[in-house]
Parts: C-alpha cells; sequence; structure tokens
C-alpha cells in the first residue's frame, strides 16, 4: 500500500474509461488529498508511470456478506430455502468471532485484488469490519443485523447505535429480510435508520415463496408491505428482487430506493423469477451490482458479476437490450450514488477511487471495443492497482497478504 499525502500523478494513461461513454487518452490525472484535482498534461508531484494502464472508476459491491469466505463451498447445491437453514445452523452453533474476522479480512483482499473500491456489507461483525476497512483502506457500509431467528432486536438496536462513522466505515441498518422479521423488528429498524440518519439495507422479493409468505400473513406484496410501514423512501436498499409486481416497480420508482442486482447468486440458489433490469432502468430507478456473498456466488469479483448480469437479462428477454455500458454504470456510478460518495467517474473534482488495468493483456484494443472488453472479457485478473481515497493498492502487496491470511483460515477451520 502507497499513501501520497500530498500531490502524485498518474502519468500517460493509456485509456481513461467512464462509464457514460466517455472515453479519453494519452492523458495525466493528477491526485491530490484524496481527489482528483486534474486530468490532462500537467504533472504535480510524484509520477507513476501509467502508459500501460487502462483507468477506469472503481467498483462498488452494493450488496455481499464478507465473513462468508469461511463457508464458501460449504453447502452447495441447494436451493436458497434449504441452503439458509443450514448456513443459519453453522452460524448459530460452530462459527467464531475469531472466525469471522479473518472471513472478512480475506474477503477485504479478495475485493480490493478484483477492482472493489466499496462495499456494502450484510452480517453480525460490523465492529471488525469497520477496524479492518481503517486497516486496508477501502470504503465499508455496515452494521449489525436484525433477524428474529438468531438475534434479540432489541440487543441489536442496542449495539448498532455503539458504531461510530470513521475515515472508512459508515454504519447502516441491515434487516435480513421481511419473512425473517416481525412487524415490531421492522418498525424499530425504520426508527434506529431515522435517529442515526442511514439507510436500510434488506433482502427482499428474492423468491416466489417469500412473495406467498408474506402476501398470506399481511394481505400485501413485500414492496407494498413496507410503503405500508412508511419504510418504502430513499433510504431504502432492496436487494434481489426477483418476485416483484408492476405496481411495486411503480412505487420503487416513486420513492426514490435504490435496488440492487445479484444475478449470479439468484442463479446459484435457483431463486427464479427475474430482475426487471430493463423496466426498473426505464423508470430512473437507481440500479446497483452486488456478488452477494461468497458462499453464494461464490466469488467477490464484480468484473464477473457485470457479464453475467447483461448475459442473463439477454436470455430472459430474448433480446439485448440491456447493453454491456448498463451494468459498467450499476458497478460504478450508481454504486456511488447509494453510498453518497462523489464518484464512479474520473473527473476533476471526484474522489479518487480508480481501478488502473493491464492494458497489455486487453487485445485488441480500440475505442469502440473497450466497454465490451470491460464486460465481457475483462476479470479480476487484469488488476494491477486499485486506489481508494488517494491511496494506491498495488497487486503483489495484496496477493502475498491474500496468501498469509488463507493460511491463517485453514488453521481455524480443520
Amino acid at each position: 500500500m502507497e499513501v501520497y499525502h500530498n500531490t502524485y500523478t498518474l502519468k500517460n494513461c493509456k485509456y481513461i474509461v467512464n462509464p457514460d461513454g466517455e472515453i479519453r487518452k494519452n492523458l495525466n490525472i493528477v491526485i491530490q488529498n484524496g481527489e482528483i484535482k486534474h486530468i490532462g498534461k500537467e504533472v504535480e508531484g510524484e509520477e507513476i508511470d501509467c502508459s500501460k494502464f487502462v483507468a477506469i472508476p472503481g467498483l462498488v459491491n452494493a450488496h455481499t456478506h464478507s465473513p462468508m469466505v469461511v463457508l464458501r463451498g460449504y453447502y452447495d447445491d441447494a436451493e436458497l430455502k434449504e441452503w439458509l437453514n443450514k448456513i443459519w445452523d453453522y452460524e448459530k452453533n460452530s462459527l467464531t468471532k475469531e472466525q469471522m474476522r479473518i472471513g472478512s479480512e480475506i474477503a477485504i483482499l479478495e475485493m480490493l485484488l478484483n477492482g472493489t473500491t466499496a462495499f456494502v456489507d450484510m452480517y453480525f461483525n460490523p465492529e471488525q469490519v469497520a477496524e479492518l476497512s481503517e486497516k486496508y483502506k477501502i470504503r465499508a457500509y455496515g452494521g449489525y443485523t436484525f433477524l428474529d431467528q438468531l438475534f434479540d432486536p432489541y440487543e441489536i438496536d442496542k449495539k448498532q447505535r455503539g458504531l461510530k462513522k470513521s475515515n472508512y466505515f459508515t454504519p447502516i441498518v441491515n434487516m435480513h429480510s421481511v419473512y425473517a422479521t416481525s412487524e415490531r423488528t421492522l418498525v424499530l429498524a425504520k426508527q434506529l435508520a431515522d435517529e442515526i440518519d442511514t439507510w436500510i439495507h434488506v433482502h427482499m422479493s428474492e423468491t416466489r415463496e417469500e412473495l406467498f409468505t408474506i402476501k398470506k400473513k399481511t394481505g400485501l406484496f413485500p414492496v407494498q408491505y413496507l410503503a405500508h410501514l412508511g419504510m418504502l423512501n430513499k433510504r431504502l436498499q432492496l436487494v434481489h428482487l426477483g418476485w416483484v409486481a408492476s405496481w411495486e416497480i411503480e412505487m420503487i420508482q416513486k420513492s426514490g430506493s435504490t435496488v440492487t442486482y445479484c444475478p449470479s447468486s439468484n442463479m446459484k440458489l435457483a431463486t427464479g423469477g427475474s430482475f426487471p433490469l430493463k423496466e426498473m432502468s426505464r423508470k430512473g430507478i437507481n440500479i446497483t451490482l452486488g456478488t452477494d456473498g461468497p458462499a453464494s456466488n461464490n466469488t467477490l469479483d464484480l468484473f464477473k458479476e457485470m457479464k453475467v448480469g447483461v448475459l442473463l437479462q439477454r436470455q430472459m428477454y430474448w433480446n439485448v437490450d440491456v447493453k454491456a455500458i448498463d451494468l459498467l454504470q450499476s458497478a460504478t456510478i450508481n454504486g456511488y450514488k447509494l453510498i453518497g460518495v462523489k464518484g464512479g467517474v474520473i473527473r476533476e473534482g471526484y474522489k479518487a477511487d480508480i481501478v488502473l488495468l493491464d492494458a497489455n493483456l486487453i487485445y485488441p484494443l480500440a475505442d469502440y471495443r473497450m466497454y465490451s472488453h470491460l464486460v465481457y472479457f475483462v476479470d479480476g485478473r487484469y488488476v494491477e492497482k486499485v486506489i481508494v481515497d488517494g491511496v494506491i493498492h498495488n497487486k503483489r502487496d495484496i496477493e502475498e497478504q491474500l496468501i498469509e491470511r488463507v493460511k491463517d483460515l485453514e488453521r481455524l477451520i480443520t
């Protein structure tokens, strides 16, 4: 990790690619105090040769469960309900704080290695994630999780209030799902989010069974139910939405809520349904992208997720209306809109959250091929450097740390 406290220059970037269609070539990026000061021919401070790099904005993993690296491959090839019951049993009876910490540490290193500069986490160890985000200089958003089957909601509320914002960590309210929390818990989570001024992050309408369960219990569809409780607003992040009605999409649009697409996990756990990306995009809904957890994906590579996300939409709709650039926007600028940070594009005045890819391995290089390459060809192996808030992470350094942490994990679970 290289920390430049004042000013430095990414010199002669072969390509600078933004998710809105702008491609620039052979320019310098001057970074000062964690922000992009200038893009052009000027040079300030120490120079870093970027003539062999493609620069893109940092990626935001809008939904994951970082400690579940520990459970990667633990109980695969099962449908969601069966899988969840097995996972919850392990979490309740076997998972230790030490395992959670090392799981989150490995996940953070994997995400950095794959070009992720920020992530939204749902699990039970946010105090560890907060500490690790400061250690590794990555933007993290997380909190204790309301889940009635495992935790007393009032205890979660109390612990959540003890979490503090820091340079790299921001507390949010995690609510597992509508089906796994009582109405009392949902109201408590809403009050908490309002009082600490943050957003709620929740799994929503993931399966057909969930839809029928909530309809039978409340007389309403899941999104309608949250609206009934006053929870559907701009400070709500809805994850999955494979089973959502057209009128619920209208409600989401009017509310200003953000949605998150996790295609690989949905297919792996056979949740069925279809995330209505095209319909939501047409209505201007902020669509973000997540890998989901390392036990349900099982990778944390957002490049792979972008590709899968496009291909699944085309398979469902029998057309190519969803383009590569749409998913790049979900993984970058839309993610930054969710977390409330001025980033997701490489422009003057924006945060210096940048990924540098090895241009020698991306071929044939041409402007008109670039978005295709970034989504259909490139994956995390092409990442050479990741810059978060001006702090530079080098591939070799991340790999060395990852190898050591994996050794620690093996000692814990064998």
